[in-house]
């Protein structure tokens, strides 16, 4: 009596019976998948957020498709301080940028229809796709020395077919960390308007680069050569997950954006899902950015640098991270990518993600979080890299 899409299984994985099991024991684990920057140790200016909240504003509601105009304005605002030129108008609020997926799918794909996503990258888009009638198609990001992460663009035209409606770009990718590159950036939106293919671009971590590089694309909101959807939100931004607001940012051939928009409008219209109080609050949160941003790059930026020295000598492999809250290591190949995490977890009391999570196309790599605070992340690693060499 249930739809067909939803199909997977909802039994427990081995690593998360195992992690229930140890919390369970009340043992204490190092945490290299957090995710949560608010459960990370950052100092929030909790007063500033909270009073944004109580603006007599908040008790009118004012249903507007788009989202209400000073919410937009102050997105816009804030692209403009990152040099990019962006009309309010262009934006449509979400309560999240998985819902702002959820939308696109419904505007630009019918059952059965295809959109490409990179692999390795998030799991989440598996789900998001077969619950709006979606085919997934993955299209290959290949890893070189020193190079990094780029796409494998014959894969990716490999993958497309006359049912193809859209590609995904994550910029950075999670959990590679790799931006898209300017001459990359150049041949996929060519690629897009041969086959007359709409872009989405997930920009969620793109706040966070944590290297210098002249060649990367930062942001592809500028961008209108092709139609192309740009989406981020405040979980990432403002590192306030709890808060539920996200936006899709449209762009394009002028006649097209404009189709698209009024249709995102009926879409918006239909479920009106983003709060007034979050909408209300959203301008006076976006001004505390900087403070937020800059201890959360400061966080990613030691991490990532203490991971680099502990795991020089070391039988492991740091592959090259540009940017977002994660890296990965390449580790010797003596046991599954299953087995390590479940013995890290077991023994040594360490949880991190192993790379199939992320689809990755050969063993073996684990992917950490470079999110906790610093004195948990050089404990975890050291007991991490232990059990390398005792192996």
């Amino acid at each position: 009596m249930f739809s067909s899409r939803f199909r997977w299984s909802l039994e427990s994985n081995r690593l998360a019976r195992l992690l229930a099991e140890k919390r369970r024991a009340g043992e204490r684990i190092l945490d290299l998948t957090e995710s949560n920057p608010t459960r990370a140790g950052f100092d929030y200016p909790v007063a500033r957020i909270l009073n944004a909240l109580a603006a007599p504003q908040v008790m009118t509601y004012e249903p507007a498709p788009r989202g209400l105009l000073a919410a937009r304005q102050a997105i816009a605002d804030y692209y403009g301080e990152r040099g990019e030129a962006v009309e309010a108008e262009r934006i449509h609020l979400t309560a999240s940028t998985s819902e702002g997926y959820a939308y696109l799918f419904k505007l630009l794909a019918d059952q059965g229809d295809a959109v490409l996503a990179p692999q390795p990258s998030y799991p989440l888009f598996d789900f998001l796709a077969a619950l709006e009638g979606v085919e997934l198609r993955p299209y290959e990001l290949v890893y070189t020395h020193p190079t990094g992460w780029q796409i494998d663009f014959d894969s990716l035209q490999q993958a497309m077919t006359a049912e193809t409606r859209a590609v995904i770009v994550v910029n950075p990718n999670n959990p590679t960390g790799s931006f898209l590159k300017r001459g990359e950036l150049e041949r996929l939106t060519a690629l897009c308007a041969e086959h007359r293919l709409a872009l989405i671009v997930d920009e969620v971590f793109s706040d966070y680069p944590l290297m210098a590089d002249g060649e990367r694309a930062l942001s592809l909101a500028s961008i209108s050569s092709v139609l192309i959807f740009v989406m981020s939100g405040l979980s990432k931004t403002l590192a306030l997950p709890q808060m539920k607001l996200g936006w899709i940012l449209a762009n394009g051939p002028a006649e097209l954006r404009n189709e698209a928009e009024e249709r995102l409008d009926l879409i918006a219209d239909t479920f009106l899902s983003v709060g007034t109080p979050v909408q209300q609050a959203a301008p006076a949160w976006l001004r505390l950015r900087a403070g937020l941003q800059q201890q959360i790059l400061s966080r990613l930026r030691g991490n990532l640098k203490l991971l680099a020295q502990l795991t020089a000598d070391s039988p492991g492999r740091l592959l090259k991270v540009e940017g977002g809250w994660s890296a990965t290591l390449e580790v010797p190949r003596y046991s599954s990518e299953e087995e390590w995490v479940l013995s890290l977890l077991a023994e040594d009391q360490v949880l991190a993600h192993p790379g199939y999570f992320f689809d990755f196309p050969r063993e073996a790599f684990i992917v950490v979080s470079l999110l906790p605070a610093p004195e948990i992340f050089r404990e975890a690693i050291s007991r991490l890299l232990v059990r390398m060499a005792r192996a």
